[in-house]
């Protein structure tokens, strides 16, 4: 059984699909990393770091295919690759091959094929969506995007998220539907709706059933890490494998 303040996606994934998101809940690092931060790069603690890696290993069946994320559209193989990489997605087609990537208000993307045959991990921040991350997990997953299935996790809401016009503009830049993910807040200011961008993105690879959002971690900082919220904080994962 995992803690119960974590995630399990609540969607129709098939027999052979295991997925989990982490929360701040079930580990032992202090302050701003309270407590079960996931992340070695953002000054917690490294013992206690270690120390909350292997909490979380012990609902595995293998260590999780750790990324360096970089906001780019690069998507590795958890199955062939090296840990370790400059990736911001993970796709994986032999089981127990962990995807998993690492969010603090960035938006963690579930994906798996209807037949238990491929999954993926994507991290999903407003660089690596306009940039085609989703569409590079899509194609590295090896899989016709009509049998695949999306989820998406924890990532900060709209009404949480301000941004600039040099957002805006990268999205637009791709196609006016764009205009519909942004509501303006102030002269050059607006909310921007990271699932309303990454559905469109999905939508436009061909991938038509998606599932979760409705999360805000800006607004839950009692329950999830947000470097938004918290400026220093930690991170949570987001983790698929095939059994």
């Amino acid at each position: 059984m995992f803690p119960p303040d974590w995630i399990v996606p609540d969607w129709p994934a098939p027999p052979g699909v295991a997925a989990l998101v982490t929360t701040r809940t079930g580990g032992v690092s202090g302050g701003p990393y309270a407590s079960l931060n996931l992340a070695g790069h953002v000054g917690d603690i490294l013992e206690d770091v270690r120390e909350n890696r292997r909490r979380l290993r012990s609902h595995l069946p293998a260590e999780p295919f750790w990324l360096e994320q970089v906001h780019g559209a690069r998507c590795a193989r958890a199955d062939r690759d090296r840990p370790g990489l400059a990736a911001d997605a993970a796709a994986a087609r032999t089981p127990g091959a962990v995807c998993a990537v690492m969010t603090a208000d960035c938006l963690p993307l579930l994906l798996c094929d209807e037949s238990a045959r491929a999954v993926a991990a994507v991290h999903c921040g407003w660089r690596g969506l306009a940039a085609g991350v989703i569409e590079a997990a899509v194609a590295q997953m090896g899989m016709a995007p009509e049998r695949l299935l999306a989820w998406l996790g924890p990532a900060i809401g709209q009404a949480s998220y301000e941004v600039g016009a040099q957002v805006r503009d990268a999205f637009l830049a791709a196609g006016p539907g764009a205009t519909e993910a942004f509501r303006a807040s102030a002269p050059g200011r607006w909310r921007a709706d990271l699932y309303a961008l990454a559905r469109q993105r999905l939508a436009a690879c061909g991938v038509a059933r998606v599932s979760g959002g409705g999360f805000d971690t800006c607004a839950e900082p009692e329950r999830f890490f947000s470097h938004r919220a918290s400026g220093a904080t930690g991170r949570m994962a987001a983790l698929i494998w095939l059994q």
